[in-house]
C-alpha cells in the first residue's frame, strides 16, 4: 500500500514538472546580424522597415484585424518578445493579443516601443486602400516581413471575399516559409579575414525637416521601358539604379565637384539564393558601391560603368561568404561570447559607428514580389522604404510587382534635391515616370 501511494505522489510529481514545462514560453536566439538592432535602436534611429500592399479596395480596419488574429499564431517568428540576458538578448514566445490594427494617423517606421504594443516587434496600419507592415529589424529582413504580409493579405482577403475564402480555405500558402533557421551560422565558413571597408563616406549634409517629421517619395515605372534602358547601359536594373543614385549624389550634394571622400551607398544581397536557405530570420550581408572622386568631373557614363564595376567585384558568393563568416566568428568568439551583454554593447555601438559612417546611404532591392494568382485580381500594387540610420538621412528602395517597378526615397532633408535629380534622369533617359509623396514636401 505505502510503495502504491509512493508510487502515486511520483507520478503526480512528473506530471506537474511537465505541465509547467509545457506552459514555460519557447525562446530562440537572434540571427547573427539581429544582435546589432536592439543596441542601436532609439526613437531617433529606429530600425523599422515597411512594406505596404496596395489593394484595388479601401480596407476595412475590423477585417484585417480579424486576418492578423488568424495569421500571427502561425508565425513563431513574428509572434515574441525581445528578452534581455545576461550575455545576449533572445527572443521568447508572446502569449498576448496580438497588437491593435490602426488606421495610419503618424509619420512612417516610427520607434516600436513593445510595452504599448503588446510586446510585439511589428505594427500593422492601413490607409485607404493600402495595408502597411512594419518590422524592427531584430526580427527579420525584407524576404521575411514580404513572407508575413503576403500571408496577412491573402487571409485579409479572403475574409473580406467569402467565395474566395471557400476556394482557398484558410491554410498558409504551400511558398510560405515557416523556417527559422539561424542560415549565417549553417553556412558560415571559419575565417577571420575582416573582408569589408570600413572607412568614412562622404556623408550628406543639409537642413532637416521638423523633428518627428519624415519624408516619403514615390516614383513608379514600367518595367519593361526601364529594361530596355538598362540594356544599353549594359546593367542590370539594380546596378542601374544603385549608379543613379550614386549620380543624383554626386551633382545634387557636391555639384560634380572633386572630394576627398568617397560616395558609397550600402547595397543589402539577399543571401537565399546563394545559400538554397528558406529562412524568415535575417539573412543579408552589405556590400558597397563604391564611387572615388579622383578629377575634376564625371560623366553619367562614368559613374554608371565605376558603380557597375564595384558591384560586380563584389556580389560573388565567396565573398558574401567572406563577409558573413568573418561577423559569425566574432559571434563565435569564446572570449567575445562570455564576456556580459552592457560591455558587448559598448564594443558594438563603436563598431557600428565606425561601420555606419562608411557609407553615404543605402539602396536596397525587395525584389520582384510575386503573389498567388487567385489574389492577383485584388492587389495593386506593392511598396517599400527604411528608416533613417547614423549618417545616412537619405535612402532609397526598390519594389516591384507585374509591370510597375516602385523606387522609394525615404528621407529627413528639408528639400528634395537629389529625388528631382534622380527622376529627371529617369525622364531624361526616355521613361515615363509617374511621382507621388506623403506630402512634406508641399507644405
Amino acid at each position: 500500500m505505502k510503495e502504491e501511494n509512493n508510487h502515486k505522489q511520483s507520478t503526480l510529481k512528473t506530471k506537474r514538472k511537465a505541465s509547467r514545462r509545457s506552459r514555460e514560453p519557447k525562446w530562440d536566439k537572434l540571427d547573427n546580424t539581429a544582435h546589432l538592432f536592439p543596441v542601436i535602436a532609439g526613437d531617433d534611429m529606429t530600425n523599422v522597415y515597411r512594406i505596404s500592399v496596395t489593394l484595388r479596395e479601401p480596407v476595412i480596419g475590423d477585417t484585417l484585424q480579424r486576418a492578423l488574429d488568424m495569421v500571427l499564431p502561425k508565425f513563431d517568428g513574428f509572434n515574441v518578445r525581445l528578452r534581455r540576458g545576461f550575455f545576449w538578448y533572445y527572443f521568447e514566445e508572446n502569449g498576448k493579443p496580438a497588437p491593435e490594427v490602426r488606421e495610419e494617423s503618424t509619420y512612417p517606421c516610427r520607434y516600436i516601443l513593445q510595452n504599448r504594443n503588446n510586446s510585439y516587434l511589428f505594427r500593422v496600419t492601413y490607409y485607404k486602400c493600402r495595408i502597411n507592415l512594419e518590422v524592427f529589424h531584430v526580427l527579420t529582413d525584407g524576404m521575411g516581413g514580404l513572407n508575413f504580409l503576403k500571408e496577412l493579405t491573402y487571409q485579409y482577403l479572403r475574409l473580406s471575399h467569402p467565395k474566395l475564402r471557400e476556394k482557398e480555405g484558410d491554410r498558409l500558402s504551400a511558398d510560405t516559409s515557416l523556417n527559422l533557421e539561424d542560415s549565417f551560422l549553417t553556412n558560415y565558413k571559419k575565417s577571420h579575414a575582416k573582408n569589408y571597408r570600413s572607412g568614412r563616406a562622404y556623408i550628406m549634409k543639409a537642413p532637416r525637416l521638423r523633428a518627428q517629421e519624415f519624408g516619403v517619395m514615390h516614383g513608379f515605372l514600367n518595367i519593361p521601358q526601364l529594361k530596355s534602358v538598362c540594356r544599353s547601359h549594359e546593367m542590370s536594373i539594380n546596378e542601374y539604379l544603385v549608379a543613379l543614385v550614386v549620380w543624383s549624389i554626386y551633382q545634387g550634394c557636391l555639384h560634380g565637384a572633386k572630394t576627398e571622400r568617397q560616395i558609397r551607398a550600402a547595397v543589402p544581397v539577399n543571401l537565399r539564393p546563394y545559400f538554397d536557405s528558406v529562412t524568415t530570420k535575417n539573412f543579408f550581408v552589405m556590400v558597397s558601391a563604391e564611387f572615388r572622386i579622383e578629377k575634376e568631373s564625371y560623366t553619367f557614363e562614368e559613374v554608371m560603368q565605376i558603380v557597375k564595376d564595384s558591384l560586380r567585384s563584389q556580389i560573388t558568393k565567396d565573398n558574401l561568404e567572406d563577409i558573413f563568416s568573418y561577423n559569425v566568428s566574432n559571434e563565435k568568439n569564446l572570449a567575445m561570447r562570455a564576456v556580459p551583454l552592457p560591455i558587448k554593447n559598448l564594443a558594438i555601438r563603436s563598431v557600428y559607428t565606425k561601420t555606419a559612417l562608411a557609407n553615404t546611404t543605402t539602396v536596397t532591392n525587395i525584389g520582384n514580389v510575386k503573389v498567388r494568382e487567385a489574389y492577383e485580381p485584388y492587389i495593386e500594387m506593392f511598396q517599400s522604404f527604411l528608416a533613417m540610420s547614423k549618417g545616412q538621412l537619405l535612402k532609397g528602395t526598390i519594389c516591384s510587382y507585374q509591370d510597375t517597378l516602385v523606387f522609394t526615397f525615404s528621407s529627413v532633408f528639408k528639400e528634395p534635391i537629389v529625388q528631382k535629380i534622380f527622376f529627371r534622369k529617369l525622364a531624361a533617359e526616355g521613361l515615363d515616370v509617374q511621382i507621388e509623396s506623403n506630402g512634406v514636401y508641399y507644405e
